[in-house]
């Protein structure tokens, strides 16, 4: 049994901390939300009145949180956890979806305090967490990571280091750029396909066996029909909201401008998601964008063609 502190019990953390109390360890969870605080003790766990008391008693402290201005409030400065722990020593896992420049400054504090810390972004969704298979790409020293991989495993399937601080964070916003893509690129497939009157299964039956074939058309089908557990057949009852694909296409393309590198595929995705949440589809599923291109007009969302 490990004592684990558990910062930011929301949508994916409070599941997340669920497992890690199924698996036996002992869990002191804290959230700014009462309500979340109150899920996490029917569950079986503890809480305490701050995150700084939580992470006191704790040998490993997890957060998940929704931004890196968050996670720089949560862990530096005067009042931050690496701070408040003074002699205490920890190890640190973020599992935040957040910018490189953030995890990579956090994790230098922690190490300077003498903690140890990793980025460890997930994949899976709450579908995942719930079910305690979430991928985590986990950036640290292989020291840290092989501490923490125990913990770890109580909520994912597939847990790979990526190498250094902040590489966790990089392989999350490359995975899911190619994600926005990729799901942008299948609904403007069966957006044509309707307009040419070509049946959306027949379309489904040939691309999921040929070269069209990707996740986002077999696994997760932005239509309803092919693939009865896709959110396209529940009104697009949010898996991955459209306002977290957002926030990570946003997150590739700061990545993308500080490292000089060209992604314009990347680009015209976070363009057209930002569209799509200001039509006021942020909190339906991410393969809305089907629905949502289908009520758009070619003019203003395609360049011209010579």
């Amino acid at each position: 049994m490990t004592k684990i502190a558990f910062i930011g019990l929301g949508k994916m953390g409070q599941p997340m901390a669920a497992n890690l109390l199924k698996a036996g360890h002992d869990v002191i969870g804290y959230d700014i939300i009462s309500e979340a605080m109150a899920k996490h003790r029917a569950a079986g766990g503890r809480t305490a009145e701050t995150a700084a008391t939580a992470a006191k008693e704790a040998e490993v402290i997890i957060s998940m949180l929704p931004a890196g201005d968050d996670v720089r409030a949560l862990y530096l400065g005067p009042q931050g956890l690496i701070a408040a722990l003074g002699e205490h020593r920890a190890l640190f896992i973020d599992s935040s979806t957040i910018d490189v420049e953030t995890a990579r400054t956090v994790a230098a504090a922690a190490e300077k305090a003498g903690h140890e810390m990793l980025d460890a972004p997930v994949s899976g969704g709450v579908g995942g967490a719930t079910a305690g298979t979430l991928t985590f790409m986990v950036g640290g020293s292989e020291a840290a990571f092989e501490r923490a991989k125990p913990v770890l495993a109580a909520m994912g399937s597939t847990i790979v280091h990526t190498g250094g601080a902040g590489t966790g964070q990089a392989a999350k916003i490359c995975n899911n750029m190619i994600l926005g893509v990729s799901m942008l690129a299948v609904c403007e497939a069966f957006v044509l396909a309707d307009k040419l009157g070509l049946a959306r299964e027949k379309l489904f039956a040939v691309a999921s066996k040929s070269s069209g074939q990707c996740w986002s058309l077999t696994s997760y089908c932005p239509v309803p029909g092919p693939v009865p557990s896709a959110p396209s057949n529940r009104d697009y009852e949010a898996g991955f909201t459209a306002a977290l694909m957002l926030k990570d296409l946003r997150l590739s393309q700061l990545a993308a401008a500080q490292s000089d590198a060209p992604t314009p595929l990347g680009a015209h995705a976070a363009m057209l998601y930002q569209r799509l949440a200001e039509s006021g589809l942020a909190e339906k599923d991410f393969s809305v964008a089907f629905r949502w291109l289908s009520g758009q007009s070619r003019s203003g969302l395609v360049p011209e063609q010579a």
